[in-house]
């Protein structure tokens, strides 16, 4: 068999990864027995909950909307750069998705299904111009027996496979997440939440049907004597017609005795909303996502946007972003010295009140140029902001060390010392003063002894 240039052998032993529970059920048991009691978690119906979605498409469309750099080093920093052989691929990642399109379907992949397949198309000169997210579940590692990695991939025609084939671990970014039973399958959330998921709808599904016999409970029909199980089937179904659900409300006529008792809902069984609060913080916990970040309890009350943003991305976002750059840059083959990185200054921004601070003392203490600082507000540079800036009186490490290395750095025994070197005994003397500049500079010598005087003039008079 051949697929993008490489010959797989048909006599190759190649066997699915088996951890516990054989080889990838859709959702594994909630809690042991959890088949045997009909207590199923289906991923599709988990899914439609809330919590779950809230917290999937958070996750994945605040990583999506960074945008990937393609870095190189220079010295201890990494600087963007463009390559030809890299740049155009994460510009546009296949025919069908633009970057954030594509990113989204990685992040929900890994989410829903715990692994993320994307298959490489190459070129002529074998460089990477095209990836393409695989379905998870039509995708299944194999592994040779000398533990080379294969995968087996079902027909998909967006990715260009008219038929089923198996490709060599090569062709293939396999971005996995939590792997509890084998290296090669990651495990979704989903295993730890099914159970609060489905839990959440059912209190959902119960409510619903609730309110719509008209937020009534159910109730006891009774007669005062014994009455046959016919007649008790024809007066229930007779109810159930015409007094339930849309009929609610309307008058019923009760002959022979016939009473109709309605059951009240204990106050401690009817606590849906804490119960469902309670489900959807479970959800939130296994994707690690804050609970106010899906509108779920109350949004803490400092008011510091910066720190409530590193919080959200330090316990759920990182790992997942570092995940894809290092996927990235293995499966580009970038090599040394060059590599991915998403850009998550947007994400941490900080509010504008704090921008501007932060920004004012990063200048002033000569840590960036008036123009870097001028580029993170959006705005142009000017002329002569590319340098950073520091007062005159500030002097460097090297010439307070000069001093320091002194036998009387501060002058104490004797007359001051010069805060600069004497100049050496071939220095040229200084240019004469033209004739047309000494008036003005007598000029001003002038005023420098007017200003003196008068504010000595001034303490005297003070002083008096």
């Amino acid at each position: 068999m051949r697929f993008l240039g490489f010959t797989i052998s048909r006599e190759k032993s190649l066997r699915a990864p088996s951890g516990r529970g054989g080889w990838w059920p859709a959702v594994r048991e909630s809690f042991t027995g959890a088949w045997q009691r009909g207590i199923e978690v289906k991923k599709d119906t988990v899914l439609s909950f809330h919590a779950v979605f809230a917290c999937q498409t958070l996750i994945a469309s605040d990583i999506a909307k960074l945008r990937i750099k393609l870095v190189r080093q220079e010295g201890e920093l990494w600087s963007e750069t463009t390559n030809q052989a890299y740049s155009p691929v994460l510009r546009k990642p296949n025919h069908f998705q633009n970057r954030i399109q594509f990113l989204e379907n990685w992040v929900l992949s890994k989410l829903q299904a715990g692994n993320t397949y994307a298959l490489k198309q190459r070129d002529g000169r074998n460089v990477v111009t095209a990836l393409y997210v695989l379905d998870p579940g039509r995708v299944k590692p194999l592994v040779a027996d000398d533990g080379s990695v294969y995968y087996e991939l079902n027909t998909d025609h967006l990715a260009g496979m008219p038929q089923a084939t198996i490709v060599p671990a090569s062709e293939i970014i396999h971005d996995r997440f939590n792997c509890f039973f084998h290296p090669l399958v990651g495990l979704s959330p989903i295993y730890a939440n099914g159970l609060a998921a489905t839990q959440g709808l059912h209190i959902q599904n119960n409510s619903a049907r609730f309110f719509a016999s008209g937020s009534n409970p159910g109730g006891i029909l009774t007669a005062p004597g014994e009455i046959s199980q016919e007649t008790a089937d024809r007066l229930k179904t007779h109810w159930d017609e015409n007094y339930t659900g849309e009929n609610v409300g309307k008058v019923a006529v009760l002959g022979d005795g016939l009473k109709y008792e309605s059951m009240t809902v204990k106050a401690v069984d009817a606590q849906l909303i804490e119960q469902l609060k309670w489900s959807a913080e479970v959800v939130c916990s296994t994707y690690h996502v804050p609970p106010y970040k899906i509108g779920i309890g109350q949004q803490p009350t400092f008011n510091n946007v910066q720190s409530l943003n590193i919080e959200y991305y330090s316990q759920c976002l990182q790992v997942l972003i570092e995940a894809i750059e290092l996927c990235l840059d293995e499966g580009l083959g970038t090599g040394d010295g060059l590599g991915t990185e998403l850009d998550v200054e947007n994400l941490l921004r900080m509010d504008s009140v704090t921008q501007m601070e932060v920004l004012k003392e990063g200048a002033a203490a000569g840590l960036i140029a008036p123009n870097e600082g001028r580029a993170k507000i959006g705005q142009r540079p000017v002329a002569g902001g590319e340098t950073p800036y520091l007062q005159q009186q500030n002097y460097s490490l090297a010439a307070l060390a000069k001093r320091d290395a002194r036998d009387d750095p501060f002058g104490t025994s004797g007359s001051a010392p010069s805060e600069f070197a004497p100049p050496p005994a071939d220095t040229p003397p200084p240019a004469p003063i033209p004739q047309s500049e000494r008036g003005a500079q007598i000029i001003d010598l002038w005023a420098v002894r007017r200003r003196a005087k008068g504010n000595l003039d001034d303490r005297l008079r003070r002083a008096s």
